[in-house]
Protein backbone atom coordinates (compact mmCIF):
# COMPACT_ATOMS: atom_id res chain seq x y z
CA UNK A 1 0.00 0.00 0.00
CA UNK A 2 1.60 3.33 -1.00
CA UNK A 3 2.02 5.98 1.66
CA UNK A 4 1.13 9.64 1.15
CA UNK A 5 4.04 11.66 -0.20
CA UNK A 6 6.50 12.62 2.52
CA UNK A 7 5.24 10.08 5.05
CA UNK A 8 7.49 7.09 4.47
CA UNK A 9 7.34 4.43 7.15
CA UNK A 10 10.56 4.17 9.15
CA UNK A 11 11.67 0.93 10.77
CA UNK A 12 14.14 1.40 13.61
CA UNK A 13 16.29 -1.68 14.03
CA UNK A 14 18.10 -2.20 17.34
CA UNK A 15 21.52 -3.54 16.36
CA UNK A 16 23.08 -3.30 19.83
CA UNK A 17 25.14 -6.43 20.39
CA UNK A 18 25.01 -7.49 16.72
CA UNK A 19 28.22 -9.00 15.38
CA UNK A 20 29.92 -6.34 13.21
CA UNK A 21 30.90 -8.36 10.15
CA UNK A 22 30.32 -8.37 6.39
CA UNK A 23 27.40 -10.82 6.69
CA UNK A 24 25.59 -8.44 9.06
CA UNK A 25 26.23 -5.43 6.83
CA UNK A 26 25.01 -7.37 3.79
CA UNK A 27 21.79 -8.35 5.56
CA UNK A 28 21.15 -4.79 6.73
CA UNK A 29 21.83 -3.37 3.26
CA UNK A 30 19.43 -5.89 1.69
CA UNK A 31 16.80 -5.00 4.29
CA UNK A 32 17.20 -1.31 3.43
CA UNK A 33 16.91 -2.08 -0.30
CA UNK A 34 13.64 -3.96 0.19
CA UNK A 35 12.32 -1.23 2.49
CA UNK A 36 13.07 1.46 -0.08
CA UNK A 37 11.31 -0.51 -2.79
CA UNK A 38 8.21 -0.24 -0.62
CA UNK A 39 8.65 3.48 0.13
CA UNK A 40 9.96 2.77 3.62
CA UNK A 41 13.32 3.22 5.29
CA UNK A 42 15.46 1.46 7.87
CA UNK A 43 17.40 3.30 10.55
CA UNK A 44 19.82 1.71 12.97
CA UNK A 45 19.79 2.18 16.71
CA UNK A 46 22.57 1.21 19.08
CA UNK A 47 25.20 0.46 16.43
CA UNK A 48 28.61 -0.21 17.92
CA UNK A 49 31.60 1.85 16.85
CA UNK A 50 32.95 -1.24 15.06
CA UNK A 51 29.74 -1.66 13.06
CA UNK A 52 29.68 2.07 12.16
CA UNK A 53 33.32 1.85 11.03
CA UNK A 54 32.57 -1.22 8.90
CA UNK A 55 29.57 0.51 7.30
CA UNK A 56 31.80 3.49 6.50
CA UNK A 57 34.55 1.25 5.13
CA UNK A 58 32.02 -0.50 2.88
CA UNK A 59 30.55 2.84 1.75
CA UNK A 60 27.15 2.19 3.32
CA UNK A 61 27.17 4.66 6.20
CA UNK A 62 24.81 7.03 4.34
CA UNK A 63 22.56 4.14 3.26
CA UNK A 64 22.14 2.83 6.81
CA UNK A 65 22.01 5.88 9.08
CA UNK A 66 21.72 5.99 12.86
Amino acid sequence: MPTPEGSAITFVINVRGINPDAVTVDALARLQLVARRHDCQVRLRGASEELRELLTFMGLDAVLPD
